[in-house]
């Protein structure tokens, strides 16, 4: 289903969604054939075929979609225990699954004239056990609520659209000497530090340009990320490619990059780097 804003005058053909009998019968296949793309990102057979029946509950009728209902119900009960630690503890190659998911991608919708498009996106939780869940702004919901979030990097073109790579976004709380248990009973990595969601973005977007397995020309992001240094510097790293990003109406520039200067600190016990702006010879002018 489409708003009727996208369907009449849009810039691109809507591609049709054309499914038949036929076409679900064989979705299993598909699906097999998909996940036989990763078989050797995997160290072991056994978490391998427990992420195939994980992908499979994933994509069922199940209305909770956590380890032990998608066991019972894909696998069988006795089964729960070695899912859970094959997704908890299982051993498997991150980045080849994702290059090759990129070259699936690439192969399936890639063209020239690309787009990447960045946005987090929140996911109302019950509870405290969750990694990175807190009180935050949740737009699923469009209020602040108990929620994790994620940080996501999308792709699309004329053949169709998806998602091309994601993180989860770190309250900066889960830092602080209070959460210490919780970090641990989460798994949550030692050398992890805070990062706002445009440097998540950033870190993703360069990532994608320096593969170079994705094919693409544009940027987009909404004011968020274009409010962020970090991000827009992420974006002109981008040699060759076109960026359109959101900024507040109020927004002033220069017409000349203005120069900078490097500060160091100290916040929590935490050393941290931020830029600032040396006196600058004029000062910033409002849009037109």
């Amino acid at each position: 289903m489409l708003p009727e804003c996208r369907k009449e005058g849009y810039l691109y053909t809507i591609p049709e969604c054309r499914i038949t009998i036929p076409d679900v019968k064989a979705f299993m296949g598909e699906l097999k054939d998909f996940h036989a793309q990763f078989a050797d990102c995997f160290v072991r057979s056994e978490p391998r075929e427990h992420f195939y029946h994980y992908m499979v509950g994933q994509l069922s009728h199940l209305e909770r979609k956590s380890i032990e209902p998608i066991a019972v119900n894909v696998s069988g009960k006795e089964t729960v225990r070695a899912m859970q630690r094959a997704v908890s503890d299982a051993v498997w190659d991150d980045p080849k699954m994702l290059s090759r998911y990129h070259g699936m991608v690439a192969d399936e919708i890639g063209e020239p004239d690309g787009v990447l498009m960045c946005d987090e996106s929140g996911f109302v939780k019950k509870g405290k056990c969750s990694a990175g869940v807190a009180r935050q702004y949740c737009g699923t919901i469009g209020k602040v609520d108990n929620c994790q979030v994620g940080v996501f990097l999308g792709y699309a073109s004329r053949q169709g659209y998806t998602l091309v790579d994601t993180r989860l976004f770190f309250p900066e709380q889960w830092f602080e000497e209070t959460y210490a248990d919780r970090r641990k009973k989460c798994r949550v990595p030692e050398d992890l530090s805070f990062q706002s969601k445009p440097q998540y973005a950033a870190e993703m977007l360069l990532t994608c340009y320096r593969d170079g397995i994705l094919p693409f020309k544009y940027i987009v992001a909404d004011t968020l990320y274009g409010n962020s240094l970090d991000f827009i510097e992420a974006a002109e790293q981008c040699r060759g490619k076109t960026y359109f990003v959101s900024l507040p109406s109020d927004t002033q520039f220069w017409l000349q990059r203005p120069e900078t200067k490097t500060k160091t600190y100290r916040y929590k016990g935490e050393v941290r780097t931020k830029r600032l702006l040396k006196p600058p010879k004029k000062d910033p002018r409002p849009w037109p």
